[in-house]
């Protein structure tokens, strides 16, 4: 039997016409290759955006016996833990800390979580540091301080932002930048101190 004739299907006839299967099938295959394409455009779109996350450290033992580098509480070491479990499925490709025990320790569990080192940073050469991370373009971590995070966080978008207050540890500034334009979002997380 031809294709362009009758095809019988459990004793019933089907009568179809090759023209219009052929028909139909440029049709799907024009419809496949348009969102090919678009995905294509899509993802070249999204060639050089990066994402950069800023936290202040977390909770500090203000009682501490190293009073210049103290350790964190430990609601602080929970806090981490959960700024770590935020991150958990956001691609992170480096992690930045300032060379205080309060900041590497609020990094360490993501670094761990992620099987990346942590590197340091001078918190007291934003500008250079802001500079840096623009051109290494990567999805980052920067763990700084009340008066780090935010300027920071400012510099790498073009705008002027002062030190906050010394008892706010629930923002994560999250700035995302493609070429010269970034972007901030200032999240609040949920998390509360159940330790203390």
């Amino acid at each position: 039997m031809s294709i362009n004739g009758i095809f019988e299907v459990q004793n019933k006839r089907i009568a179809f016409n090759e023209n219009k299967s052929l028909g139909m099938t440029k049709k799907l295959l024009y419809l496949i290759l348009i969102i090919l394409v678009s995905q294509a455009c899509q993802t070249a779109k999204n060639k050089g955006v990066y994402t950069i996350y800023l936290v202040r450290h977390s909770e500090k033992e203000v009682s501490s016996d190293i009073p210049s580098d103290p350790p964190l509480t430990p609601c602080g070491e929970e806090r981490s833990k959960s700024i770590s479990n935020f991150l958990k499925d956001v691609p992170v490709e480096a992690i930045y800390s300032t060379d205080y025990t309060r900041t590497k320790n609020t990094a360490f569990p993501t670094a761990k979580s992620k099987g990346l080192n942590i590197q340091e940073y001078d918190g007291e050469t934003l500008n250079d540091f802001s500079k840096l991370l623009r051109k290494r373009k990567q999805d980052a971590l920067v763990v700084g301080h009340s008066n780090t995070t935010a300027v920071l966080a400012g510099l790498l978008i073009g705008e002027e932002f002062g030190e906050f207050d010394l008892d706010i540890y629930d923002r994560i500034y999250q700035v995302v930048l493609r070429k010269k334009r970034g972007r901030l979002h200032v999240l609040h997380t949920a998390f509360s101190c159940k330790t203390e």
